[in-house]
């Protein structure tokens, strides 16, 4: 299911700082190892002020990160998204714990995730995806007698040409 996503509410419930210079890049990230780990995709996170001359939109590995600037906020953004969307909202949750969002979100259709609930489940999956299971997989090996075979596949192509 797509995520509609209000990153400055999301951002402190991480254990990231809200008033950091890369706030928004290091929850980016987060968010793009979190979609490679659940293989969860199409993700949109809503920024509210962004500076003046920065892209407005913008495709960061898998996430859709949109710097919304003044006079509008991420809160408006996301209503916005989501009357454009439609009857299609009902296949989208929304990822906020500011009460009015949820309230517009669900007269949209939409499913409502509170921040902290997807905090959870974020720092849970990438917990898991760095986990010593997980990274000392090791490859499968081929025999010796396998090596041997491609090796003569190899070179009667080579000698063929």
């Amino acid at each position: 299911m797509p995520f509609l996503i209000d990153g400055h509410n999301l951002i402190p419930k991480l254990g990231l700082n809200i008033h950091s210079f890369d706030d928004e890049e290091a929850l980016l990230k987060r968010l793009n190892e979190f979609c490679r780990l659940s293989r969860k995709g199409n993700l949109e996170v809503y920024f509210d002020n962004a500076p003046p001359g920065s892209a407005e939109s913008r495709k960061v590995g898998l996430v859709t990160a949109h710097f919304v600037r003044h006079p509008l906020n991420a809160d408006e953004a996301i209503r916005k998204r989501l009357a454009r969307l439609g009857r299609a909202a009902r296949n989208w949750s929304v990822v906020s714990s500011d009460r009015r969002v949820q309230a517009e979100a669900r007269a949209a259709g939409a499913s409502v995730i509170s921040s902290e609930e997807f905090a959870a489940t974020l720092i849970e999956t990438l917990r898991q995806g760095a986990s010593p299971s997980n990274t000392d997989k090791q490859s499968p090996t081929m025999s010796k007698r396998e090596l041997d075979e491609w090796l003569a596949l190899f070179s009667e192509r080579r000698n063929q040409k």
